[in-house]
This record gives structure tokens, sequence and C-alpha cells, in this order.
């Protein structure tokens, strides 16, 4: 099977929202084995729409549309499948039912006019119910193609999704099975990871598929298999990843989509029942911020100091004005007193550090732009590290994030291996 995903809206194309549903729709249908095409972002206009969904015809098994449909007179979605499927709108009296109770129990009035138009569908289609929103999704079939058209707001589209379309995709084709396993993979490029496993890439089996999907100071290896037997995919999959393992254990941390370092992290710390805290200069609290996006981080991460001016080194961590005046605030010697002062202040088993240039300019320092110091306390030892992570601004915090992880996860692998 393979589908488009359409998104439809002018906020869209000028940049005011970021396209959110495309990336969900996309994952949970590769889940049940439904091959996207494309991605295409469009217009509300009505010509645009028509052209788009004739050039869709037939070329592939489903078009799932997202945005207009509104209440408001600029979303046109539902007026354009009925010119497209030659069809007229009527009421959907269970539809408006659910529209009226839902108006009247979250705002507490009662249902206008343009509410209740919420229920208008074309006659043709089957309805998606949408518990969470008043604009139902349709589904409707022309020719060898069904167009589902979803509202825009991302937790309304979900919930059909996953609660309507899925389940009766499910039901009526027939789909190959696409089985993933992503690797992650820290401290090393993709040009050299990629000289590593070289050999090993050019055997795996014509139904495997290998995509490398870098980042700053990351490499995820995709491994993406698909057929009609399952357990032999499974299989094929584990023995690959097995003797991958082999070849590059050293740089991998963890598998699987959402397995990101920061999560590898925080499992090992649970694991061995320890704590961490951060002092971050540079790196303006986006450590502590990765960390604490995680469920249940309050277990091993216990607090921060984003200390970004110099003022805050001396007043809050009790860095000595003395020694930033003469190794300056971007250097070993003051991003190691930052780590065994935040370390003890927080009563952490662990510490991490950051101090640097991130740019534009230089700061209170003279240090090249680029320049980062990460400072690991650990419970016996203080591990400092100097790195040049070049530029852009954005780049720089990036990657002393990454590096920042990387130096706990190999010292914690130390009492694991």
């Amino acid at each position: 099977m393979k589908a488009t995903i359409v998104t439809i809206g002018d906020e869209i194309l000028i940049g005011q929202i970021v396209d959110t549903n495309s990336g969900f729709i996309a994952n949970s249908l590769d889940k049940i084995g439904v091959e996207i095409n494309e991605m295409i972002s469009i217009s509300d206009d009505k010509a645009h729409i028509l052209d788009t969904f004739a050039a869709l015809q037939n070329k592939v098994d489903l078009v799932i549309i997202t945005g207009g449909l509104g209440p408001t007179k600029d979303d046109i979605t539902k007026k354009t499948f009925c010119d497209y499927f030659d069809d007229e709108l009527i009421v959907d009296k269970a539809v408006e039912k659910h529209v009226v109770e839902l108006i009247e129990r979250v705002m507490n009035r009662a249902a206008s006019q343009i509410n209740r138009d919420q229920a208008l569908v074309p006659s043709k289609c089957t309805v998606l119910h949408n518990q969470l929103g008043t604009a139902p999704g349709m589904w409707m079939k022309k020719e060898n193609t069904v167009f589902i058209s979803l509202p825009g707001v991302p937790y309304e589209m979900k919930y059909i999704v996953e609660h309507e379309i899925i389940p009766k995709v499910i039901r009526e084709y027939e789909r190959p099975y696409i089985i993933h396993k992503t690797i992650l993979t820290y401290g090393q490029g993709e040009s050299i990871v990629a000289e590593r496993i070289e050999d090993w890439e050019n055997n795996l089996p014509e139904f495997i598929k290998l995509a490398y999907l870098p980042a700053p100071g990351r490499v995820r290896l995709r491994l993406s298999a698909r057929g009609t037997d399952k357990e032999e995919l499974e299989a094929a999959l584990a023995e690959n990843v097995k003797s991958l393992d082999l070849l590059i254990n050293d740089i991998i941390v963890g598998f699987d989509d959402g397995e990101t370092i920061e999560v590898v992290v925080g499992k090992m710390l649970i694991k061995q029942n320890k704590t961490l805290s951060t002092a971050e200069s540079c790196t303006g609290g986006k450590i502590a911020q990765v960390l604490t996006a995680i469920a249940g981080a309050s277990s091993y991460f216990k607090g921060s100091v984003v200390s970004y001016g110099t003022e805050v080194k001396i007043d809050v961590l009790g860095i000595p004005e003395s020694l930033i005046n003469e190794y300056s605030v971007v250097s070993r010697e003051v991003v190691s007193a930052m780590a065994l002062n935040i370390k003890k202040m927080m009563k952490t088993d662990y510490a991490i550090a950051t101090t640097g240039n991130a740019g534009p300019s230089k700061g209170d320092s003279n240090a090249e732009i680029g320049t980062v110091f990460i400072a690991l306390a650990t419970p016996s030892e203080i591990i400092v590290e100097e790195f040049n992570f070049g530029q852009p601004r954005e780049k720089v915090i990036d990657r002393a994030v990454i590096k920042s992880l990387e130096l706990l996860q190999k010292e914690i692998l130390k009492n694991v291996r």
C-alpha cells in the first residue's frame, strides 16, 4: 500500500505554524505496513486542492488530508470534497448530537448554528468520529483511491488516526510487514561510522535497507525490513544487529526509536541508583531541559544552576573571583570548579558543567568562538575535556549537550561492562 499525506493551510506555507501532523500520520501508517509516497503542503485554494486530488487519483491507495475542516468561511475542504466527488452536504444526526453535547459540556453554552454546521458532511462519505472535537473525519473512495479528510488540530487528528483510520485500514487491506530497528551511536561522525561498517552494510540481505540519520554528535542507523513473513524479518534483523554490535560496540548506546542518549543515561542512573546535577553556562540549561523532558527524571536528576553570567558563577556557585580573573570564565579550571561545587551543593553522585563561547561574540572570555569546556565530576574524580565545535551558535550548543551526556554515559559504562 502507498499513501500520500496532504496538509492544507496557508499558515503552514508562510511558516506561521510547523506541520507536525504529517510526521505522526506517516509514523502511524508505517507501523502497519503502509508506505508513504510523499508529503505535500498546499494552500487554502479550491482549484489547488482539486488539482492535487486529480494528480493523486489512482497513483496511491490512500490520500490523507489534514486541515480546512473548521467552522469558518476560510475552511473549504468539505465543499471541495463535494465538488470532487460530485456530492452534496447533508446533516449527520450523530455528529450534530455530539457537537451540541460537546459545546454545552465544555463551553457551558448553547451550540450556535456555526457549531451545528460542523455536522454537515458529504452524503457519500463514511464519517470518522472525532471524540475530542466538533469536526468529523471523512472517508471517501473514488476508483482505486481512498481520500481521507482530518481536522488540522493535532490532538483531534491523532485521535481519529488511532481510533478510526488505523483499525479500518487493518480490517480492509492486506499489507506487507515493515519492521524498523534503530541503533543509536554517539561519538563518531557519519563518514567514520560508514567506513567501519562498509563490509557489513554491503552484505545486508536485499529486503533490509540501511539509512544513516546523522545529528550533532550522534548517528542513528535505521534498519528497515520489508516482506510478508514477520518472523523471518525479525530474525534477520536480530542477526544483523548482533553482527553490527560486534563491529561498533564502543559507540552504540541504545536501540530503537525514542532511545535517545538522555533516555539511555537516565535508565543507567536508575539502574545504578545514582543521581546527577548540572551547572550550565554556554548550554543555557539545555542539558537540564532534555533530561527533565523524560518522565521519571526526578528520581535521578536533582537540579541545575544556569550560571550564564559571570556574577552567578561567583555568587551562586561559589567560584572564586580570583580563579576567574586568572584563567577566564572559559577555562579548564573554572569548569572543573563548577562541576565540583554543583555536585557538592546538590549532593549528587555525578555532576556535569559546561562553559564556553557559543558565539556570535566572545563575551567575558577571549577564548575562540566555538570553544567549550565540559567537566564531569564522578564519585571519585573530575574529568575535563576541551572542544571546538565551530559555528553556528546552535550547533555549538547542541553538540555540547550531546557530548556532555556522552561523557557521562561512557563513565557509567565503566561500572557496567
